[in-house]
């Protein structure tokens, strides 16, 4: 089983394909493929039962915003026998190549996107180290402890800082919301 497809492999079987997008729901709110599925990597689990029984082989693309969270639940999936393939490059690949993204029903604001909430929140926390540093030189170990923490993200492709945000009530999906996208799987 090919366990990557490319955004044009991804479209030329789209219809043919169960997505599932495991970004946070506010990510997905804001755009996703065409008759994604939003289960959030850390709710995955409870999906699974269903994914074993309603997808085939090669039927389940998993999809987050650049790929590792994809990839992180392509193996999940596989350890617990649920062949799945990821989106190379994931939402934002996909966008480049021309790919139409479908935005969330409900019109109200939605959380910004994870990555921007990093941006925020790092920036935020290395500019207070550095103003507090000027009346406490200790705190600029603050900024420092960030500026380490990005480049390790930078490096290994995790990132702490965006799995900390992700708990943040905004960021996360009621239990009603994974129930009803579960039952819409099973009845795929």
């Amino acid at each position: 089983m090919t366990t990557h497809l490319s955004p044009a492999e991804a479209r030329a079987r789209l219809k043919e394909l169960t997505v599932v997008d495991v970004r946070s729901p506010g990510e997905f709110a804001a755009g996703h493929l065409p008759g994604a599925y939003n289960v959030p990597l850390d709710q995955l689990d409870r999906a699974v039962p269903v994914l074993r029984e309603t997808t085939g082989d090669g039927d389940l693309l998993v999809v987050c915003a650049a790929g590792p969270r994809s990839e992180a639940a392509r193996t999940r999936l596989a350890e617990r026998g649920v062949g799945a393939a990821v989106l190379s490059g994931g939402t934002n690949a996909w966008y480049e190549e021309g790919g139409d993204l479908e935005l969330s029903a409900g019109g109200g604001r939605t959380p910004w996107d994870m990555n921007r909430q990093v941006r925020f929140a790092a920036g935020s926390l290395v500019l207070l180290g550095l103003l507090a540093g000027r009346k406490a030189p200790k705190a600029r170990l603050l900024a420092v402890g960030i500026a380490g923490g990005l480049v390790y993200s930078g490096v290994s492709g995790s990132c702490g800082m965006a799995a900390v945000l992700g708990k943040l009530p905004f960021n996360r999906p009621d239990d009603s919301a994974i129930d009803a996208t579960i039952e819409a799987l099973r009845d795929r």
